[in-house]
């Protein structure tokens, strides 16, 4: 049995070496046949091999998985359409190449909802990143101190779903915009990109210092996405007022 169970794993299968002895209990209280006692093991290890991968890929998504959708509490946001969000958590807009726009006050639950959709995608078998959009642009700027640019460019590129939270939370440094505009066009009609903004687009001008490179990322971004506006207060400041209430 050991011998068997060290061969397993030296041909890499540790899952099926793992469930060897159950397997074998199991087929022969059930007098199962050779073919299936087989499929029950190739089975036990794809199912290993599933859980590593979905790990490894939630690790490099920089997702957490305590904002999930159904964490999200609707009540406080009662105009959401929710069946647009469970649509969305379907994840054929990944397929389709599509865009979703979260937009609103801090604080109203953008972060959490495209946190949540990106646990799906990762669900679904898709790659992820999640990432601030201001930490982004500090990647991409030392990026091209170590020559890594365009290889990060590409990789951005290849990414299935690339979250890229608090647009506008605090202004992009000079160079930033052609950075942002250049990881955005990369992605039109390749990927699909979430972003999360509390600024309006008419602010985008400002924000980035250059209407027309703004009008141009906007232009992208929009053609094929889901704009969500999400109105009310923050949470946290509710919460405050529950806390102080009581």
């Amino acid at each position: 049995m050991e011998a068997i169970k060290e061969r397993l794993k030296q041909l890499k299968l540790s899952g099926a070496s793992k469930s060897l002895e159950t397997r074998i209990d199991y087929a022969q209280s059930k007098k199962v046949s050779y073919l299936d006692f087989l499929e029950l093991l190739l089975e036990d290890e794809w199912v290993v091999r599933q859980n590593n991968a979905y790990q490894r890929r939630l690790v490099q998504s920089r997702l957490s998985q305590q904002k999930r959708m159904d964490s999200y509490d609707f009540t406080m946001q009662p105009e959401l359409d929710k069946s647009l969000l469970m649509e969305l958590c379907s994840t054929r807009f990944i397929n389709l190449k599509q865009n979703v726009i979260l937009m609103g006050n801090p604080g109203v639950g953008k972060t959490h909802l495209a946190n949540a959709i990106g646990l799906e995608a990762l669900k679904n078998g898709h790659s992820v990143l999640f990432i601030h959009a201001n930490s982004l642009i500090d990647q991409l700027n030392r990026s091209k101190a170590d020559g890594s640019y365009y290889s990060l460019l590409k990789k951005l590129g290849r990414i299935n779903l690339l979250i890229l939270d608090e647009v506008g939370f605090k202004k992009f440094p000079q160079n930033g915009i052609d950075d942002f505009f250049e990881v955005i066009r990369q992605r039109y009609e390749m990927g699909s990109t979430i972003v999360t903004t509390n600024r309006s687009f008419e602010d985008w001008g400002q924000l980035f210092g250059d209407k027309v490179m703004a009008s141009a990322i906007i232009d992208r971004l929009v053609h094929h996405a889901f704009i969500i506006k999400i109105k009310g207060e923050s949470y946290r400041v509710k919460n405050t007022e529950k806390t102080e209430n009581k």
